[in-house]
């Protein structure tokens, strides 16, 4: 395990993208068997810690994005934590598509600034 090698990223921007490129894989994943519990439970809260490091990190002092996109993004984040808590209990095929949506489209807008 530690021979393996470590991915590098030119910058914070490329390595965020990936993160949510990543959580939107694993959400794939579990959307194809949804009636996995386990699997899903396993994905969605995943896809939460992510979410709750974007909250830390924008609600921090130094962040230095604009208030409205900070805005923006704890909104996001306060919407992926309802539906968390809903397909935590219920995961649903178009639930699970919702997130991953998200989660593409933020990838993406971090790639075009690259």
């Amino acid at each position: 395990m530690a021979d393996e090698p470590k991915v590098q990223f030119e910058n914070k921007r490329e390595m965020d993208a990936a993160a949510f490129s990543q959580a939107a894989y694993v959400l794939d994943q579990a959307r194809q068997k949804v009636g996995d519990t386990e699997a899903c439970e396993k994905a969605l809260k995943y896809n939460q810690l992510l979410w709750s490091i974007v909250q830390a990190d924008v609600s921090e002092g130094k962040n230095e994005l604009p208030d409205e996109l900070k805005a923006n993004l704890i909104s996001l984040s306060l919407f992926v934590d309802k539906q968390t808590s809903k397909g935590l209990s219920d995961p649903t095929e178009e639930l699970l598509d919702s997130l991953i949506n998200i989660n593409l489209n933020i990838s993406e807008g971090l790639m075009e600034g690259n």
